[in-house]
């Protein structure tokens, strides 16, 4: 599943127009989303410290008045995400929840009060990211463990691992330790848990265009050969885009067919 990331606070024309309560700036964005190719659109909106109920509900019905993609409900603050919960009117997915003890508390019964799918990030409770891929399955099992314990069926958890920066000091030895997680993760847990990986954050950080869309073109083909469910990118890059479509090809099971990328 390919989730487009491109609805996010950081794009001034998406902060602009939930600030104005804008419709038409957001309805182009999806547009241009579906029309690329994506499977399901990711609205993050920031934290919405001013007016959070009536920002997210405002997204979420923008949105869906046009689009019947998945929606990823993503935003930290626990009052914005119920708001656009109860505005959504097809499927949503929580994005996302930690092992911090008042994410465990506000946004895991989330999931199970609407009876919805939610991202669970490896992340340590002080927001750190684990240092290998045996930290971060250990956080895996403390996730699995919280979400039961809320009643939540294990279905219903998917697991980003945390693709880091590829700059930061240890970027490649993480990108490696990321498809070992992936891999390893059915067999910790076992059934076939679903994850997703932001590869927008792998390039998150300056540098050469034209480098980074190498880099993410690269690395998204080890991710889907180690088994990930989902990714979220920027689906407004054709070329990483073309890559994607050959790997859904590859690992969809289903048969090769030339015409479909002609």
């Amino acid at each position: 599943m390919l989730v487009a990331d491109n609805i996010r606070v950081t794009d001034p024309v998406v902060a602009l127009a939930i600030e104005r309560f804008d419709p038409e700036p957001i309805r182009k964005i999806v547009r241009q989303c579906e029309e690329a190719g994506a499977d399901a659109l990711d609205l993050n909106p920031g934290p919405l410290t001013k007016a959070p109920e009536k920002k997210m509900t405002f997204l979420v019905e923008t949105v869906q008045e046009i689009s019947d993609l998945p929606v990823f409900v993503d935003t930290a603050n626990p009052t914005a995400m119920e708001a656009g919960l109860v505005a959504n009117r097809k499927r949503a997915i929580i994005n996302a929840f930690t092992p911090e003890p008042k994410k465990i508390q506000t946004i895991l019964p989330l999931a199970k009060k609407y009876d919805v799918d939610i991202v669970g990030y490896l992340l340590y409770p002080d927001s750190h990211v684990p240092p290998d891929a045996s930290e971060r399955l250990a956080m895996a099992l403390e996730l699995s463990q919280a979400a039961q314990s809320a009643g939540i069926d294990k279905n219903r958890l998917i697991v980003d691992p945390i693709i880091v920066p590829i700059t930061w000091q240890d970027g490649p030895f993480q990108a490696m330790e990321i498809l070992t997680v992936i891999r390893e993760l059915p067999n910790l847990l076992g059934y076939p848990v679903r994850t997703i990986a932001a590869l927008s954050n792998l390039t998150s950080v300056q540098g050469p265009a034209k480098t980074k869309r190498l880099l993410e073109k690269t690395y998204l083909p080890m991710l889907a050969a180690s088994g990930l469910t989902m990714t979220m990118l920027n689906v407004l890059r054709k070329d990483v885009m073309e890559t994607a479509a050959m790997c859904k090809a590859i690992s969809g099971g289903g048969i090769f067919c030339w015409e479909s990328f002609t």
